[in-house]
Order: C-alpha cells, then sequence, then structure tokens
C-alpha cells in the first residue's frame, strides 16, 4: 500500500465540507461493517447516498479514505472532552476524570482501534499513524508530570518522558484490552472500577500525596 494522504486539500465551500464529512461517516460505518479488506468504494459511495464519482471527488483510495476516518477517530481520543472537575487543584479528581474521558472515548471508537490494530500490522503507513498518536499521548501527558513535579507533586526524580511512556501505555493497553478483548474482560470489572483503578495507579506512580 502507498502512504495515505492524511490531510488531502480540503473542500473549498461548505457543500463540499458536508459531502466530505457524509463521505467519511459513510466509510466508518463501512469498515466497521466489513472490514478494511472487504470494504469497498461503491459501498461508500451507497452508504453516503453518493455517487462513485462524487467519492473520486474527495478521495483518491481506500486507504486514504480509511485515513480520514482514523484521523476523526485519533482526535476523538486525544480530545475526548473531559467533563469538569469541581475543585481543578485536586490532582486525583483531575486524573480519573482525564482517564475517565479517554476510557469513554475508547469505547465509542472501540471497532474502530481494533481495525486499525489489524491494519497497522500489514501495513507501515498505518503502524506510523498509530505511533505518531502514541508520541502525541506521550509528550502531553510527560509535560503534565513535570508541571506536577515543579509544583512538588509528583516524584521530583522520575524521567516525565519514560513515566509517561509506561503510565500511558499502561492506560492504553488496558481500555483495548477491556474493550475490544473477549466479553469476559468486562465482565470480570467494571467501568468504574477499570477507571479508578487506572488512576490509583497512575497517582500511586507519581507518589501523588494522598487526599487530606
Amino acid at each position: 500500500m502507498s502512504r495515505p494522504r492524511i490531510a488531502p486539500t480540503p473542500p473549498v465551500t461548505a457543500r463540499g465540507v458536508r459531502t466530505r464529512d457524509r463521505l467519511v461517516a459513510a466509510a466508518r460505518v463501512v469498515f466497521e461493517r466489513e472490514g478494511y479488506l472487504d470494504a469497498r468504494l461503491v459501498d461508500i459511495s451507497k452508504e453516503a447516498g453518493l455517487s462513485t464519482g462524487s467519492f473520486y471527488t474527495y478521495f483518491t483510495s481506500k486507504e486514504e479514505a480509511f485515513a480520514a476516518v482514523v484521523e476523526v477517530t485519533q482526535n476523538d481520543l486525544l480530545h475526548p472532552g473531559m467533563g469538569r472537575v469541581a475543585d481543578e487543584g485536586d490532582v486525583h479528581a483531575v486524573v480519573e476524570a482525564s482517564i475517565r474521558a479517554y476510557l469513554h472515548a475508547c469505547r465509542r471508537n472501540a471497532r474502530l482501534l481494533a481495525l486499525l490494530e489489524q491494519v497497522a500490522h500489514v501495513d507501515p503507513a498505518f503502524r506510523e499513524l498509530e505511533r505518531s498518536r502514541d508520541e502525541t499521548f506521550y509528550r502531553r501527558n510527560a509535560r503534565a508530570i513535570a508541571d506536577l513535579q515543579d509544583r512538588g507533586l509528583a516524584d521530583a526524580s522520575l524521567d516525565p518522558m519514560l513515566t509517561s511512556k509506561a503510565l500511558s501505555a499502561m492506560v492504553g493497553r488496558m481500555a483495548y484490552s477491556y474493550f475490544v478483548g473477549p466479553p469476559s474482560e468486562r465482565r470480570s470489572l467494571t467501568f468504574e472500577q477499570l477507571t479508578a483503578g487506572l488512576a490509583r495507579m497512575w497517582t500511586n506512580a507519581l507518589r501523588v500525596p494522598d487526599r487530606v
């Protein structure tokens, strides 16, 4: 496979934006229903209520359409919309709210995450997409850890980036296992137990002081 264009030239009109969005939404439905290999461009166009010619106005290949769907998923995971925390100075509450928002995003996108994992195993371009997403998480969390260290709320001896990679990987793989793995994973642990447990492990690893 050739490397997909992740951000092709966007449509210049509002109508064009709406049409492309329809195609991306339709592509997601088809990919989740048929799988990546069996998805066809004609099926995506039909799902969107458009002609195949319209598809080629915005995308040049199935790979490019899948990359657009993945981009929407990645944005949702990176910006899941964390709810308001009553006391933003409460590190434990902020960590738990952040993890809860991320887990909700994983649940929303579980089928796409499973599909991306499969495709990434055989296509270097999509493997690079996964790596790039992970690096964004790592850098963002490393900045948050360094800020806690500067405020005297986390173990100053920890390397922020190394700690970020370890803790982010823990949360990411646990989320994948919980939402994409066998149903037994979800029967053995509630969503709230998973959230609270991961948050506690995160703050324990950083040696954040307990609530007074």
